[in-house]
């Protein structure tokens, strides 16, 4: 019993001090991070502007690699599945949240098969119309809406997305339902918005802010608390005529579990490092979204969210009945 003992103890300080060397080494190659969504859309985004800040950080490249599909499970299940050494990450959004209530068969446990690294940013979404839409404001939009709500079309960049929740959330609100029109990614979505084939959609700034900035949509509101400083212009959605419609997007980063966590601290600290970047912070407010703070780009702050999030989201999307096979 004793010789067993002793045998565990050392195996547990050998353990201990090969986590420490391979921390002390690390990073010694290149970094993938996966982003579960196609490239151009607001994740790809948030995640190419993070992993070129973290990279002169860290001292070496980091690749950003599109692994689109299934709302964002397929990358997520690679990753999950990946070896815990460092360096294959997720850049997820608020889906890694609501995938648990979305999907039947899920290939992965949000928490149970990640080590969370840290909170990235914030990003508010903009409630947008085609450009000719006749309403002049919010709730000349949403009277038309209800008015014509046989006719009336939200579009969205496929179940779980965020354009997704947002669409539920926002017939929710106005207790009306709208002909829900699901694509492929963000950016077919807003073409068809842009060619005037849908009516109007809840999407991100990181995605639609030039479009707005240029005119070619309407926006009617945000869905932030405050309004966003890239938009002083525009109302947040509570303040137009729907009051407390708040959502806003995180995007969080994530390790397989079992990453040693002097490794997963070490990439914790050049992301806290990477969102002080001022080229970064200024790149973010002209997509209308900020970079979190310090205190939340932490694994334990990121652990307390993600599972307050998917608390939150579970019943709402029960409630809607809305599942994705």
């Amino acid at each position: 019993m004793i010789k067993s003992s002793l045998k565990f103890a050392a195996c547990l300080v050998a353990t201990f001090f090969a986590a420490q060397a391979s921390a002390e080494d690390y990073p010694s190659k290149v970094i993938t991070l996966v982003v579960p969504f196609a490239a151009g859309g607001p994740s790809d985004t948030v995640a190419r502007l993070t992993a070129q800040s973290m990279g002169t950080i860290l001292k070496t490249q980091i690749i950003v690699e599109n692994v689109g599909g299934a709302g964002g499970t397929l990358g997520a299940a690679r990753v999950a599945q990946a070896k815990p050494d460092g360096y294959t990450l997720l850049v997820h959004h608020i889906g890694h949240a609501t995938a648990p209530a979305l999907y039947r068969k899920l290939a992965y446990d949000p928490i149970g098969d990640f080590e969370p690294v840290g909170l990235v940013n914030d990003g508010a979404m903009a409630l947008i119309a085609r450009k000719d839409f006749p309403a002049k404001d919010l709730k000349e939009m949403i009277a038309y809406a209800k008015a014509n709500k046989e006719k009336m079309n939200v579009a969205n960049a496929g179940v779980g997305s965020a354009s997704h929740l947002c669409g539920m959330l926002l017939m929710s609100a106005l207790n009306t339902e709208f002909v829900t029109v699901p694509y492929k990614g963000t950016g077919p979505a807003m073409n068809d918005l842009l060619g005037g084939q849908v009516d109007f959609m809840c999407d991100q700034t990181t995605n639609n802010a030039s479009q707005i900035k240029a005119g070619k949509v309407k926006a009617y509101g945000m869905t932030t608390a405050k309004r966003v400083a890239a938009f002083p212009d525009i109302p947040t959605l509570s303040e137009a005529g729907l009051p407390n419609f708040t959502v806003t997007v995180w995007h969080a980063m994530y390790a397989p579990k079992g990453t040693p966590q002097p490794i997963v601290d070490k990439l914790s600290k050049a992301l806290q490092e990477a969102l002080k970047d001022a080229t970064l912070k200024q790149r973010f407010a002209d997509l209308g979204s900020e970079p979190v703070s310090q205190e939340r780009a932490t694994p334990q702050a990121l652990r307390a969210h993600l599972k307050a999030e998917i608390d939150k989201w579970g019943p709402i999307i029960k409630k809607a009945g809305v599942f994705a096979d």
